[in-house]
């Protein structure tokens, strides 16, 4: 049997908002491979398995600056960079302030580009470069009502994934991951109960919401030598999609034919 050599032994990752949610399925997948996990959030959190936490609040470029030289002053290198904070509350776009849509853009899509920045002035000076996974969701390819500035600001990370893996090649490969819906430990305020839960995965071709420890799975893959030759590109871990409307619009009319 070939065992495959990811090549993260040791490496020294940064995940933010990886405490919790997609964020903690992404740092245990990282500290599975034997790398030394560094998250950071605002506050701190009870317990981080498998990792340090840094305080930062990603929307502050000062902050960012900071603890990306911790990093290295601690561990003498930054091998990964994942941007994983983010997220935004249901509002509808004509009724939430300027500043709430503000707010939301910086987190989305500012800060993930600050912490990149950063990350890649450590990078380029690296004999291995380093590779910078941004995380972000098939909002950002869809219509996204309810959470319309967050959608928006997913669809520029993207582009940004492909502007910054040109600007910084061949040092630092850049990628992204379009996550569809999750089951965190936030689930039930998108979705509800576990009923409203298990009727979104039903939506899903595969019947059901990814786990984090899957989402973690395409951060490391992406993150590893066996993507060596991927950058400028978004992995779409969806489940295949959503089921098309018109199919259960057509199928419950020919139903009633029936």
């Amino acid at each position: 049997m070939t065992t495959w050599n990811l090549g993260l032994g040791g490496a020294v990752v940064l995940v933010t908002g990886g405490a919790r949610g997609v964020g903690a399925g992404i740092t245990a997948a990282f500290a599975e491979v034997g790398a030394r996990v560094v998250v950071c959030g605002r506050k701190p959190p009870d317990s981080v398995a498998g990792a340090d936490f840094l305080p930062c609040d990603v929307r502050e470029p000062e902050q960012v600056e900071a603890l990306v030289e911790r990093i290295t002053e601690r561990y003498g290198r930054l091998d990964v960079a994942v941007n994983n904070a983010g997220g935004a509350p249901f509002a509808e776009a004509a009724r939430a302030s300027p500043r709430f849509h503000e707010k939301v853009v910086a987190l989305n899509l500012l800060a993930p580009l600050t912490v990149a920045r950063c990350a890649n002035s450590v990078m380029q000076h690296q004999e291995s470069g380093g590779v910078i996974v941004n995380v972000g969701s098939v909002s950002g390819g869809r219509a996204s009502p309810g959470t319309a500035s967050y959608g928006a600001a997913k669809a520029g990370l993207a582009n940004l994934t492909a502007s910054l893996a040109v600007e910084w090649a061949p040092k630092v490969r850049v990628v992204a991951i379009a996550a569809g819906m999750v089951r965190t430990e936030q689930a039930h305020l998108h979705y509800g109960d576990e009923a409203g839960v298990a009727a979104a995965g039903r939506t899903v071709p595969l019947g059901r919401l990814a786990e984090p420890a899957e989402i973690g799975a395409c951060a490391v893959f992406l993150a590893s030598a066996k993507a060596s030759y991927v950058s400028g590109t978004t992995l779409t871990a969806h489940g295949g999609g959503e089921v098309p409307a018109f199919l259960a619009a057509s199928n419950a009319q020919h139903e009633e034919r029936a």
